[in-house]
């Protein structure tokens, strides 16, 4: 047995001993308990720091139907839902059902209803399908900030409190998964994320409407999230360079995030890496929102990408961010 399947396995006692493991998907790094455990289920929201009525998603191996991949998880299935399924799993998509009569408050947050997932990535598969059952999995940092897209993002933000870390390098997409809401008749988009609604619109028929300002329960759609220490402005690209001078002269220490970076910027403005598209700008965003933290910077102006396909995520994630950065008590 390889050293990558030997992790699993040891992946595997772990989640049956109660434990938490951190794994890669093909959005974030998901920190894992078994959902059927009440007890691990409070151990993962304790180490989040995650409020009681904030549900997590269940992470699904995949299987030979959707109905197979679903089981005893959420019922019914929907004609929406079946379609989506069919078309997106295993990929970026979570869907919202109705929970099944054995699904724990834990999971929910009390709501009758549950997200779940098939995760598009092999070291996530192999793990799921080992276990063998749905592994509830927020993602692998403490609440309210940056998501992680490596191992090492995990072992920065949680330490000793995640007990295995599965390290399958990068994630791919870089923002987490787009949330669907199929336990009514319509399909509500309740959270942007990497399945763009362009492809929702392709299956469905029609182009679904997003109900994400929170009145819904759903992970990462509070109206401040996904915060660094550095403040983050999001910032119109005529008006970036302008905005950060302001700053700089004010006495903080600035950088600037743009597809296009803003010409003419004095030296002590700190220019992060510039996406080359919107893909990279999604896959990349995280890493940057760290990297302004680890330069020390008070201040990240950032000119997001337009809000179309993955793009739509990116700037819901800058906003949210930037709101979070706003709320009396942030740091720096």
């Amino acid at each position: 047995m390889s050293a990558a399947r030997d992790r699993v396995a040891d992946a595997v006692q772990t989640l049956r001993r109660g434990g938490l493991v951190a794994f890669p998907t093909e959005t974030v790094y998901g920190l894992g308990a078994d959902a059927t455990s009440v007890a691990a289920l409070r151990r993962l929201y304790a180490v989040k720091g995650r409020p009681a009525d904030h549900p997590v998603i269940v992470h699904l191996p995949a299987r030979s139907t959707v109905d197979a991949t679903v089981g005893p998880w959420g019922a019914p299935l929907t004609s929406p839902a079946r379609a989506l399924a069919a078309a997106c799993w295993p990929g970026p998509l979570t869907l919202v059902l109705r929970r099944g009569p054995a699904v724990l408050d834990e999971v929910t947050g009390g709501a009758d209803t549950v997200g779940l997932r098939v995760p598009d990535q092999t070291v996530a598969q192999r793990l799921l399908t080992s276990f063998g059952d749905g592994v509830a999995a927020p993602s692998a940092n403490r609440f309210g900030q940056v998501s992680p897209t490596t191992a090492a993002h995990v072992r920065a933000d949680l330490g000793g409190d995640v007990d295995v870390v599965l390290d399958g390098g990068p994630c791919r997409v870089g923002v987490e998964s787009t949330i669907v809401d199929c336990s009514e008749d319509t399909p509500v988009v309740l959270r942007l994320g990497g399945l763009p609604r362009e492809r929702l619109r392709s299956i469905l028929g029609f182009l679904p409407a997003v109900r994400d300002d929170g009145s819904r329960a759903a992970p990462g759609t509070r109206a401040s999230h996904y915060a660094p220490r550095a403040h983050v402005v999001v910032a119109a690209a005529d008006d970036a360079a302008a905005r950060a001078v302001t700053l700089v002269t004010a006495g903080r220490r600035v950088g600037v995030l743009a597809a296009a970076p803003p010409a003419g910027l004095p030296a002590e403005i700190e220019q992060l890496a510039a996406p080359r598209d919107v893909d990279e700008f999604a896959h990349e965003l995280f890493s940057l929102l760290r990297r302004a933290d680890d330069d020390g910077l008070d201040v990240l102006v950032v000119v997001p990408p337009p809000a179309t396909g993955v793009g739509a995520a990116v700037v819901d994630r800058l906003v949210r961010a930037a709101a979070a950065s706003s709320t009396p008590g942030h740091t720096r």
